[in-house]
């Protein structure tokens, strides 16, 4: 049994190599979002109003019809995959299906008919019920071909892929050696090897080698070709990933399944780390739903309360990265409560500061404007409201947040609350740093590799020739 939005890639069959008799099973849970892409298709909107809902039913539901959907998916995707083309069915519906639904779809070959055609019966299941029952017929695919998925979007959300631009925009570009740093659990393994397999990193696995095999056993995992530094234990790992990049074997690392401040204390440390003349500071680069270009988030990670000597540098990381990930002039909204100086705000102080330091060119390569509410940074309606002439109101390409606090928070509530996806960088540093938790999707953890590559060699081209 398998679940589309399990695997980032699909294979196909063709005509020639798909006998009577093959068959699929896939799972799929139905998410709010399934059954609202639907009613925007057939227009059918009184199921996504609250008020237009029977009484005593909490979710919206749409009908027996919309497993349809789920057929169309096994056949495009798995047998026969991509390349297929629905040329004619006839099929039977009932019942509901409601967000949480646990369905069942299995497709099954029961004819061919030259010189490419292929009857197929199809039946989907919630437990017990059926809910749609029917044949399709459909053109196979005359090549075989490999799709890459990569965790695809939910689509009715986004009005523009950001992670998607940065997938392409690197694709030409040789893997990046990285330096994995004890990837001694299944999660941390398997993103550093999907990276891999999708040529945005040559991976150097950096820890125990007892351990790090034995995860890959588990998990069924070849990884022969890669590169394994054996260390004693997470904090020889941090400390001979940071050495690899000093001396130029590796040009980025990656956090594993150690803590975070295992990792960045090797990289602190002036002799031995990774410092560069710029303070240390992380970016959430964000792909939010409803916002129509790709917005910054910074420093919602590494600085606790920065001054404004660590703002500047701040500010300047994330305008130097803006450039990388291809915005020339990159607006810059430094936050606060409030849009107006305040003495006894801090944060309003700091960011009049910041603006000043930016018209006498301490900070260079963005338009610098605060303090501003969020409100008033990302929305052009709040902004006119408020009576604010700025060119950044409204249109903030980057977020300076006053603290970690506040930087959390707004990184977290737009992933959480908005659908916002985010990849995470570490700056200031010799090297790009990836800084993966558990929590992460393979969206995210290839989005944050993607950012790493697109640093990596943007660096590599700007280093004088020795």
């Amino acid at each position: 049994m398998n679940d589309l939005t399990a695997v980032t890639s699909y294979s196909n069959l063709t005509y020639e190599q798909i006998e009577v008799g093959a068959s699929v099973e896939v799972a799929h849970s139905v998410t709010r979002d399934d059954v609202a892409l639907l009613a925007l298709v057939s227009g059918d909107a009184s199921i996504l109003a609250a008020d237009g809902l029977p009484a005593g039913q909490r979710e919206p539901v749409c009908e027996g019809v919309s497993a349809e959907a789920l057929i169309h998916g096994v056949l495009k995707r798995r047998l026969p995959g991509p390349g297929t083309t629905i040329v004619a069915h006839h099929l039977e519906y009932a019942g509901q299906v409601s967000m949480g639904d646990q369905l069942l779809a299995k497709v099954t070959v029961v004819a061919k008919q030259p010189p490419d055609r292929l009857v197929m019966d199809c039946v989907v299941m919630r437990g017990e019920t059926v809910l749609l029952n029917g044949r399709v017929t459909v053109a196979a695919p005359s090549r075989n071909q490999t799709v890459d998925q990569r965790d695809q979007p939910a689509v009715i959300l986004r009005r523009n892929d950001v992670f998607g631009r940065l997938f392409s925009a690197c694709e030409d570009m040789p893997p990046v050696p990285c330096a994995v740093v004890h990837p001694c659990d299944a999660d941390s393994l398997a993103g550093a090897l999907e990276a891999a397999r999708h040529g945005l990193i040559e991976p150097v696995l950096v820890g125990p080698r007892a351990k790090i095999q034995a995860v890959a056993k588990a998990g069924g995992w070849d990884i022969s070709a890669y590169r394994l530094e054996d260390t004693e234990h997470s904090h020889a790992a941090a400390e001979r990933a940071v050495a690899l990049a000093r001396s130029g074997e590796v040009q980025a690392l990656m956090k594993g399944s150690l803590h975070t401040d295992e990792l960045m204390a090797a990289v602190v440390p002036s002799a031995t780390g990774l410092r560069t003349g710029r303070r240390i500071s992380h970016v959430f680069v964000m792909d939010v739903p409803t916002y129509p270009r790709m917005l910054l988030v910074t420093d919602a990670a590494v600085n606790i309360a920065p001054t404004i000597e660590c703002k500047l540098d701040i500010v300047q990381n994330a305008i130097d990265l803006a450039h990388v990930l291809g915005v020339p002039e990159p607006r810059v909204a430094i936050l606060a409560a409030v849009e107006t100086v305040n003495p006894e705000m801090q944060a309003t102080i700091d960011a009049a500061m910041l603006c000043k330091m930016a018209d006498r060119g301490q900070i260079t390569g963005g338009i610098v404007d605060g303090p501003l509410a969020f409100d008033n940074a990302v929305s052009l309606e709040a902004a006119r409201t408020k009576h604010i002439q700025s060119a950044v109101a409204g249109l903030a390409d980057i977020l300076v947040v006053p603290n970690i606090e506040a930087g959390n928070m707004v990184a977290k509530q737009l992933q959480y609350l908005a659908g916002a996806d985010s990849a995470g960088i570490v700056l200031g540093t010799r090297v790009p740093i990836v800084l993966t938790s558990r929590a992460d999707s393979v969206r995210t953890r290839l989005a944050s590799t993607a950012v790493l590559k697109l640093l990596a060699h943007a660096r590599a081209k700007a280093a004088p020739a020795t």
